[in-house]
């Protein structure tokens, strides 16, 4: 089948093709036996100018994975390397997912379309190289619900049911299937450099360096070309560094556990993305884990900075295969301030009061997490309760008098949001109960109100009229 035609306005740009003898291999998307069209994010398809394209379209290339025009004539399926609960896992790579396109954004950003659930690769082992409506579902609900709060996250593009039964172990089966696009600034994760790292292909490892400082780091291609390769790779591993010492501090703030931050799952842009047995904490409790197999707690919500912390440092220990490795340390320290910047940053923006200074907004957060651990309260309320510094009527503690102290001198940087548009929380039960009517009656209803009302809150939380 041809490439559709496009009638809209939209900027290919298939980089990966300057990597792909490396960095992929090609295939083919599963034949489907149905494409039902259940979600299309045209908030999103806006930003890359793909909303114009109608839901025929729009399933031809989303669920039949028809090339988009000028773009990737063929899928790649990405391989990397990656650390899984602290072991070193050499055979991994897209097992249900590939690369379908990338175009750049409003904001001049490179941006891919990846997928999950489109069918077998060389990746999938043992696996049917499918995702469950439900997964899809969930997946949905996490990225609506953490850019709403304020995290860089990967975007959810597109939900087609596909018509297939699949059979799991972890939820009621048979169970209906899925294809979803994600919207995401790059699929470049840690393990792609710990692949070429283990297999010693220092070339490779340069070319793809190069690439990564020219498309996210954001270095015009002729001077990233003729930076020192130490130069180079101490300028990714800050970059990174930072990035994704953002990424752990606005999990911390939106009170949400990923539950796999495997080297496999974190993105060098920092952006958030590969979504599976995600929950958002009710309480401010640092033990609390997301994943029911994540039976020692190594990626608890409390220990996330320090996981992804040593996730970025795989990427150091993967320079140095070309590299000077003393650069890159120094390099990766940038990540603990930037991690104490960005969650005071982000706690003030969430609770809607101004900043009055570093320490002074360290003493905030320290203050919030002592209080929500003593008062065992939903985070999601401290949020309104204590929003734009109003003080609750509360018993007379030595935390609320610290929270009280902290507040002191800071200005409402935003009115009472909440008194208009109610405030959102994502509890599992919640989750479960948006599912239920899809699966008992194939009632959408209830899900698509609850991501419009995630939008509203996100849109008051960053000061947007209605």
């Amino acid at each position: 089948m041809t490439p559709l035609t496009q009638a809209f306005a939209y900027h290919p740009d298939p980089a990966i093709n300057d990597i792909a003898d490396f960095i992929g291999d090609p295939v083919v998307a599963a034949a489907f036996p149905a494409h039902q069209l259940r979600w299309r994010n045209d908030r999103a398809a806006a930003q890359v100018g793909l909303d114009a394209m109608d839901d025929m379209a729009w399933v031809q290339h989303f669920g039949l994975f028809v090339p988009l025009g000028d773009n990737l004539p063929q899928p790649l399926a990405l391989r990397y390397h990656g650390h899984q609960f602290g072991t070193y896992n050499p055979d991994l790579g897209d097992g249900r997912g590939f690369l379908f396109a990338q175009m750049r954004d409003d904001r001049g950003r490179l941006i891919d379309l990846g997928t999950k659930g489109s069918g077998q690769t060389p990746y999938s082992r043992f696996g049917d190289g499918r995702l469950t409506l439900k997964g899809a579902v969930r997946e949905l609900l996490a990225t609506e619900m953490l850019e709403a709060l304020g995290v860089e996250t990967s975007r959810t593009f597109s939900i087609i049911e596909t018509g297939e039964q699949l059979h799991r172990g972890d939820e009621p089966s048979p169970t209906r299937s899925a294809v979803l696009v994600r919207m995401s600034h790059g699929h470049i994760r840690v393990g792609s450099f710990q692949r070429l790292a283990a297999l010693d292909r220092p070339q490779e490892m340069e070319r793809l360096l190069r690439y990564a400082l020219t498309h996210y780091v954001g270095i015009e291609a002729d001077e990233a070309a003729a930076l020192p390769v130490d130069e180079a790779a101490m300028r990714l591993v800050r970059f990174s560094a930072e990035r994704c010492a953002r990424m752990a501090a606005s999990y911390m703030v939106a009170g949400f556990v990923h539950g796999v931050l495997n080297t496999d799952n974190i993105n060098i842009s920092g952006e958030s993305f590969d979504y599976g047995p995600w929950r958002f904490t009710q309480q401010w409790d640092p033990a609390f884990v997301a994943a029911y197999f994540d039976q020692q707690g190594l990626y608890a919500f409390g220990r996330q900075a320090q996981v992804i912390h040593w996730d970025v440092g795989q990427l150091v220990v993967s320079l140095r295969l070309i590299a000077n490795v003393e650069a890159q340390v120094e390099a990766l320290s940038a990540y603990a301030p930037a991690y104490e910047r960005s969650i005071s940053d982000l706690f003030c923006w969430r609770l809607g009061v101004s900043s009055t200074g570093a320490e002074a907004d360290r003493d905030l957060v320290l203050a919030a997490e002592r209080l929500m651990r003593a008062e065992g309260g939903r985070i999601d309320n401290f949020h309104v309760d204590w929003g734009g510094g109003r003080i609750p009527d509360g018993p007379d503690t030595p935390e609320r008098a610290a929270m009280i102290a902290a507040l002191a001198g800071r200005s409402a940087t935003r009115g009472a949001w909440w008194e208009t548009v109610p405030p959102q929380s994502m509890s599992i039960e919640e989750v479960e109960a948006l599912w239920a009517p899809i699966a008992e009656a194939d009632d959408w209803a209830p899900l698509y109100a609850k991501v419009d009302a995630v939008r509203a809150m996100g849109a008051a939380l960053r000061g947007e009229a209605r």
